[in-house]
Parts: C-alpha cells; sequence; structure tokens
C-alpha cells in the first residue's frame, strides 16, 4: 500500500469516527429510553420502600 492510499485510508476512518459520535435521532431515543427506564426503576424502589415503611418492617430498603 502507497503513501496516498494509507492517507486516504486514515481519512476515512477518521470520518466515520467523527460521525460515529454526533448526536443524533437514534441517540436521542436511547438517551430518552434511558432516562425512562432509571425513573421507572426509582419509583418502583420508592413504591417499595412505602410499602415497607407501612408495614414497618426493620429493613425500609428496597
Amino acid at each position: 500500500m502507497n503513501f496516498m492510499n494509507l492517507t486516504k485510508a486514515v481519512g476515512v476512518v477518521a470520518l466515520l469516527a467523527l460521525a460515529g459520535c454526533s448526536d443524533g435521532p437514534a441517540e436521542d431515543a436511547g438517551e430518552k429510553i434511558d432516562e425512562m427506564v432509571t425513573d421507572s426503576k426509582n419509583a418502583i424502589e420508592d413504591a417499595c420502600e412505602n410499602v415497607k415503611e407501612a408495614a414497618k418492617a426493620e429493613n425500609e430498603n428496597c
């Protein structure tokens, strides 16, 4: 492989790497899903702790 082909290949790889870092609709959707999952986990844990507190359980952590 000569120097020009190597330079072109490195340039293409660099462009693809930069394109992969950009915020796009798929990444935004993924972040929203992650946030919804985290919110759901927190709500379930809060509900569990409330039930244990109402039952006067020794350990209120879920």
